[in-house]
């Protein structure tokens, strides 16, 4: 007599900076699927107040998302961080979200350390200086119409998860990137609150992973064509949390790069590391599933190569990557941690600025600018799998590369060469296989980190890089960029 094999699906909903989509993931014994069910973009608007998001166009494309998904035990959000909605007393959305390349944070930074230096809000929250941290966000919107009527702040994931079920939360891993949160507690920091004057009453309740969030509205699930009750998971809601999550590893002596609009790299600790050199180093402390650390460094990403492509007139990226394969290894680089290319714009130009002034030869193709943003790419992850084992005192011996970086074989190859680690590259979906294995968690079919982490290795593609020649070359090239 057969034995029906318990196999459940659980709805995605995975925000990036360059697109959204809702993807299905279906989970049982030694079984983990995930598929597409719908995809749609991501385009930030420049308003007359300043550059939005367009978060009613991304709430449309998760309903649409959750139609074509059909039938799921559960459903889960989760985001690109800092970055959230003011609510007014009713629960209304009082305008579109700020964008965190808005230029309304400049010089805001400055203002907060002249009352909390910046060494002491490190050692209370443990995170790297970004001028978009939602802390410098909430100092600059003071004094605005808008924020006089705010009653709740709700992060974008948590912001859309409201939406879907009337019901108001801050998820844990994702209000870790706000710089209030205390990495040691998980707890709100009411000190760094306290002295900058920040209302915590603002933030709904925090939620850990796996927290219950609400079920799914009758409006909702008429909407999608579902049947309820459908609950809705707290999941790692920064889409690094989960990413990292669904890092395949085998065991603990590994790094990750979590690739895409962004490159962050870094190691999962037990503990913050909360130390002056590491501020120095701009690592940051953000909290991960079951009380683990996410310490890493954020570095620029593939958002330099999207806005050369854009500017360019989208050109078959395929073709392009093959030249830049061919262009000469190592001729120009630049500082890809560096703020100056934060903003949309003029990229080409920019780089090209930034390879003249460290007395470079400045690339003139496509495909050679192609090829310094990915030895620049390369050349970043290797300084910050480097300064992240000796900082924390962590050695590894393998680098995992997850996301949308893993489909760039040449930035994979560049990576294990300048690091001279092996690259495991994969799963490419990351973020929301994470985020499927912690609803699965639920319904006792993933248990912990390990186990899903042995479960990802078993089923999941991933292509392994070996280093090529040595290291020597990677740091001449350092050492171009390394005052600059």
């Amino acid at each position: 007599m057969s034995t029906a094999v318990d196999v459940r699906a659980y709805a995605a909903v995975d925000l990036g900076a360059s697109s959204g989509r809702v993807m299905v993931g279906r989970v049982g014994p030694d079984r983990l699927e995930l598929t597409e069910a719908h995809r749609f973009p991501n385009r930030p608007v420049r308003t007359p107040e300043g550059l939005r998001w367009d978060v009613l166009a991304l709430y449309a494309g998760v309903l649409d998302g959750l139609r074509a998904a059909g039938r799921v035990d559960s459903v889960g959000v989760d985001g690109w961080a800092v970055d959230h909605g003011l609510l007014d007393a009713d629960g209304a959305l009082l305008g579109n979200p700020a964008h965190y390349r808005d230029a309304r944070t400049e010089g805001v930074a400055e203002r907060v350390w002249a009352t909390l230096p910046a060494a002491e809000l490190y050692a209370a929250t443990g995170l790297q200086y970004a001028p978009f941290n939602t802390l410098y966000q909430l100092v600059a919107a003071r004094g605005t119409a808008q924020f006089a009527a705010t009653r709740r702040l709700l992060l974008i994931p948590d912001l859309l998860a409201y939406w879907l079920t009337g019901e108001q939360g801050t998820e844990l891993t994702n209000a870790s990137t706000t710089q209030l949160v205390d990495p040691r507690t998980g707890d709100w920091s009411r000190e760094v609150a306290d002295r900058l004057g920040i209302d915590l009453g603002l933030f709904a309740p925090l939620r850990r992973p796996g927290d219950p969030a609400g079920l799914l509205r009758p409006q909702v699930l008429e909407e999608t064509g579902l049947t309820g009750p459908v609950p809705v998971t707290a999941v790692g809601s920064h889409d690094t949390a989960s990413a990292v999550a669904a890092v395949p590893a085998t065991g603990e002596r590994f790094a990750y790069i979590c690739t895409g609009t962004w490159s962050l790299a870094g190691l999962e600790l037990a503990a913050p590391v909360l130390t002056e050199e590491s501020r120095a180093a701009n690592f940051t402390n953000e909290l991960g599933l079951d009380g683990t650390v996410r310490y890493l460094r954020n570095i620029m990403g593939l958002w330099l190569l999207q806005e050369c492509v854009r500017a360019w007139g989208d050109p078959d990226l395929g073709e392009l990557l093959r030249a830049a394969a061919r262009a000469p290894a190592l001729r120009s680089v630049v500082d890809a941690g560096d703020a100056a290319f934060l903003a949309p714009g003029r990229m080409p130009e920019r780089i090209a600025e930034a390879c003249r002034a460290s007395g470079q030869p400045v690339p003139g193709t496509p495909a050679e600018v192609t090829r310094c943003i990915l030895d620049s790419l390369a050349l970043a992850h290797r300084g910050a799998v480097a300064d992240a084992q000796r900082l924390a005192g962590h050695p590894v011996d393998v680098v995992h590369v997850v996301g949308g970086g893993t489909r760039n074989a040449l930035l994979c190859q560049l990576t294990a060469d300048a690091c001279g680690l092996p690259v495991v590259a994969g799963p490419t979906e990351a973020a929301a296989l994470g985020n499927v294995l912690v609803q699965a968690r639920v319904h006792g079919l993933a248990g912990d980190l390990r186990s899903m982490r042995r479960l990802l290795a078993r089923t999941q593609p991933l292509t392994r890089y070996e280093p090529r020649g040595g290291t020597a070359r990677w740091r001449a090239a350092a050492a171009r960029i390394a005052d600059r």
